[in-house]
């Protein structure tokens, strides 16, 4: 007797494990839809991130960009123009040395604000276009730069604001 009930048990149970099981169980699914916001998060503040590099990239490769223009412009004219304004061109006796002046990229972010994320020319030197500054911020360090206000000059760029040369 106690053989036949083993036994009855017996097949019962490789019935029941035989028996397939269809869909997932609540607890599956809310670990995967965790996991998934979990990776979601991970991927904007990443996302964040490369976007704040990449604008404080294309402030150093504008501000280089400008820095050309206007070293051929003195080439060629024997002075820097008196004013670089945003929007503008750099141009003198029909050669065009920037078609359009670039904007900083928006927002501001790091250690800059609003007013201080634009670039800012000003021709100097006790000569009328004899030298010029550039005043730009950085946002973050790039680069080899640290954040914070920055100066183009003819000799390169410096790391602080123009303010205090």
């Amino acid at each position: 007797m106690l053989i036949e009930s083993y036994d009855s048990i017996s097949e019962g149970f490789k019935k029941n494990m035989n028996t397939k099981r269809k869909g997932f169980t609540l607890i599956e699914l809310l670990v995967v839809i965790a996991i998934i916001g979990i990776l979601a998060t991970l991927a904007v503040v990443a996302l964040q991130q490369a976007r704040k590099n990449a604008r404080d990239a294309k402030r150093i490769a504008d501000v280089r960009q400008m820095q050309t223009a206007l070293e051929l412009y003195f080439n060629d004219n024997q002075y820097y123009p008196d004013a670089v304004t945003a929007g503008d061109t750099i141009a003198s006796n029909g050669v065009t040395y920037m078609n359009i002046v670039p904007t900083a990229p928006t927002p501001a972010d790091g250690t800059c604000t609003a007013t201080s994320n634009e670039y800012v020319y000003t021709a100097t030197g006790t000569v009328t276009g004899a030298s010029y500054t550039i005043d730009f911020c950085l946002g973050g360090q790039t680069g080899g730069m640290t954040a914070g206000e920055k100066c183009a000059t003819p000799g390169g760029i410096i790391e602080s604001a123009c303010a205090d040369l």
